[in-house]
């Protein structure tokens, strides 16, 4: 009873970091990595949406060691992911979804280092707006995340003490999704405040997005 699919992102990115203490520490933009899931298994119940998924992120955007204009990564990156959502009530207006994520990263290119993987969730709680008229509709309602570095970055350049740390991230935000059924498409907003980071940058975080399908 699943239902394959398959999707590309190729995204468009500017960057910028910035520290209290020492500034601007990085700026670019343009084409960035690209994400490839050639394998999405779906399965679709009355009250619950299950996805299962395979893909991995090639080094398409622009990379130099030590350069402050990176928009790429500079290493492939393999993935496992699932995603949830259960609806809550029967008219499906409310959902609790969440999405787990687990990346197994290369070596980078021109610096001999190996990034440590990472394991990602994402987690909404998203209330449906259904207008009188169309077909269309929005969604609006609390989404975060968490990541946890999890095993060592290791390389020439990694001494011990950075090589046995490991980065959390955590973050919490407020989500809108309109999705617009007749012309096969979707776009979102969310915003986040990341908290109790450690052994990384804590900051906001926007995400735009759009989805076209064919």
């Amino acid at each position: 009873g699943a239902r394959y699919s398959a999707t590309v992102t190729l995204p468009i990115a500017r960057n910028e970091l910035t520290s209290d203490i020492h500034g601007t520490l990085g700026r670019g933009s343009g084409f960035a990595d690209s994400y490839y899931l050639p394998f999405i298994l779906g399965w679709n119940k009355d009250r619950a949406a299950l996805r299962v998924l395979y893909g991995f992120l090639a080094p398409t955007g622009r990379f130099a060691p030590g350069a402050s204009n990176n928009v790429g990564s500079g290493y492939w990156t393999s993935t496992l992911s699932s995603g949830q959502t259960f609806y809550l009530t029967e008219g499906k207006h409310l959902n609790l979804s969440a999405f787990e994520l687990y990346e197994f990263h290369t070596t980078q290119e021109g610096t001999g280092t190996r990034p440590g993987d990472t394991f990602n969730v994402d987690y909404s709680v998203m209330h449906t707006l259904r207008p009188s008229r169309g077909t269309w509709r929005l969604q609006v309602g609390v989404a975060g995340y968490e990541q946890r570095q999890t095993t060592a970055n290791t390389g020439p350049s990694i001494p011990p003490e950075q090589s046995e740390e490991r980065y959390v991230v955590h973050a919490v935000g407020l989500a809108s999704n309109a999705a617009f059924p007749e012309q096969r498409m979707s776009v979102g907003v969310r915003f986040f405040k990341e908290f109790a980071s450690r052994s990384t940058f804590e900051g906001f975080s926007v995400q735009v997005s759009g989805a076209l399908a064919f």
